[in-house]
């Protein structure tokens, strides 16, 4: 861990005048300004926009963005990096680059090549965090270290980090291959990641009843500690959570486990082999899963959800809509709505976009309802909306 210093830098540098202005003109949006006053509606063309409550920047994103830009003020003259995406939103991370700020490669097997960074090198931590082996090597590296990790990502960190001293292996609900994942994972001594409920049902019934302990860690590889054995590290659980995931599935998952500690331990000696999570998953998060699902009381046509491919939060507003059968959307910006009417989107649990066409039914009356992840600019959102309503003024009659 990086120790406190002159070179490591948690806070603001206190340069949030000075770069206002820019984030202002690149981020926000009169248009959004005005649906928010108007009772999060808008109507036109005969295609009315559902916005919804709480979308898009959340606290921690604006933070992390501000300090960045504020970075670049600070060293004017110094090489400036960044470990990862500051955030998951093209846009954001196109204007970091036009900063001459310098994104740290990666091998083919997606492997971070620090050997490019100078002693004395500017590097800003991503909102997500980095591993306890990135900050080490950057210290080693004596550089400015500029951490804009979120305050709730911390929370699971020290979460993690009682389990490590009292001997608990850390259940994580979240994606392994997720920066805040790596991060949190770091950090715990024994821990296994589970991407879902179905996976902790898995370990559960492991618990219980045995298994293939050679099963167990081909389907796990990828996702535990080195050296871990399920005989052993499954025996002493606390839960921890990737801070974007949903929180219904995460409290599922941690009531899983204690029914299973419970009725392999018993009450009196569940204390011993089960420490309970408590509330780490971050409120914007859960604000807007909250809010997307207030606007399923609407009567929607369709669902477009806004937000990088790569950010787990917006994907899952997107799968909240599809669960609910509503046709839904989930796109990265306006480019992904096309003028021959149609668009560009990701499908749930994919990598790759898929095409509908047509995208809007050329007249009547329609519907939308709006959200955007936490790494979504106002800007972005605007975009998407003037969009839609051009190809409904551009279509034949």
């Amino acid at each position: 861990m990086i120790k406190a210093g002159p070179t490591y830098h948690r806070k603001s540098f206190g340069l949030k005048d000075l770069v206002q202005e820019d984030l202002s003109r690149e981020y926000e949006s009169s248009l959004i300004s005005s649906i928010r006053q108007n009772g999060y509606s808008l109507e036109e063309a005969g295609i009315t926009i559902k916005l919804a409550k709480a979308f898009g920047f959340c606290w921690g994103v604006d933070r992390a963005v501000s300090m960045a830009y504020e970075t670049r003020k600070q060293f004017p003259d110094k090489q400036i990096w960044i470990t990862n995406e500051i955030i998951h939103n093209p846009l954001v991370n196109e204007n970091l680059r036009q900063m001459q700020i310098k994104f740290v490669p990666q091998d083919e097997q997606e492997r971070k090549i620090f050997t490019e960074i100078s002693e004395g090198d500017v590097v800003i931590l991503p909102a997500f965090g980095a591993s306890v082996d990135e900050m080490r090597l950057l210290e080693a590296k004596n550089c400015e270290i500029v951490d804009t990790t979120c305050p709730w990502v911390s929370r699971v960190w020290n979460r993690v980090d009682k389990y490590k001293k009292s001997d608990f292996t850390a259940i994580i609900h979240g994606k392994y291959k997720h920066e805040e994942t790596i991060a949190t994972s770091s950090r715990s001594q024994n821990y296994l990641i589970v991407q879902d409920l179905a996976e902790a049902e898995w370990v559960c019934n492991y618990i219980l009843q045995g298994g293939d302990k050679n099963e167990f860690l081909h389907k796990f590889k990828s996702a535990v500690s080195q050296g871990f054995d399920p005989d052993t590290h499954l025996n002493r659980l606390g839960v921890a959570n990737q801070t974007t995931m949903l929180k219904g599935e995460t409290e599922s998952i941690g009531k899983l486990i204690e029914r299973t500690m419970l009725a392999k331990y018993g009450a009196q000696k569940l204390d011993q082999h089960f420490l309970s999570p408590g509330d780490t998953i971050c409120d914007a998060t859960q604000e807007r899963q909250d809010a997307m699902q207030e606007l399923f009381s609407e009567p929607l046509d369709l669902v477009v959800v806004i937000g990088g491919y790569n950010s787990s939060n917006t994907g899952h507003l997107h799968e909240m809509a599809v669960v609910q059968n509503i046709t839904a959307y989930h796109i990265d910006g306006p480019d992904c709505i096309v003028a021959d009417n149609s668009i560009r989107h990701k499908l749930p649990h994919q990598t790759t976009e898929a095409i509908q066409k047509p995208f809007l039914p050329p007249e009547g009356n329609l519907t939308i309802g709006l959200s955007a992840g936490a790494s979504t600019p106002d800007q972005v959102i605007a975009g998407v909306i003037e969009k839609i309503f051009s190809l409904r003024q551009t279509q034949p009659n």
